[in-house]
């Protein structure tokens, strides 16, 4: 899961419906530990209490598998950031971050969706684009 499809499901859009019924049917839930770290980015940024910061991010790690980043799984991700940015290149969007290369690497390695809303993202087979 990435921060785009958290938020969504917290905001409770008709998207993060969506979210809560892949949540619902899935085997396990992967969130990469910088995740965490974006949501309480946002959320604190936007004035939320510093509590209610923590509440969420406890739900995210109560509902999820926390997956830290590591010495293979940085240089995965270092090779996967290379394939999103030349495919942002080519279709004229953002650069990737180096979540969005994590998220890749996770969904690759542990054969599993990754869960967003990411233009970049948009018709990867290794994707579930929330629209």
């Amino acid at each position: 899961m990435d921060s785009y499809a958290w938020v969504e499901f917290f905001i409770g859009s008709e998207k993060g419906k969506k979210v809560l019924t892949f949540m619902s049917s899935a085997d396990e839930i992967i969130t990469p530990d910088l995740v965490l770290a974006e949501l309480a980015r946002k959320y604190v940024r936007e004035g939320f209490e510093e509590n209610s910061v923590r509440e969420r991010l406890k739900f995210v790690e109560e509902n999820s598998v926390v997956v830290c980043i590591d010495r293979e799984l940085s240089v995965l991700s270092a090779n996967a950031y290379l394939e999103l940015l030349d495919k942002a290149k080519k279709e004229g969007k953002n650069k990737p971050s180096i979540t969005d290369s994590i998220l890749l690497t996770l969904g690759r390695k542990y054969n599993a969706k990754v869960v967003t809303g990411d233009e970049l993202f948009r018709d990867m087979e290794e994707v579930i684009f929330l629209e």
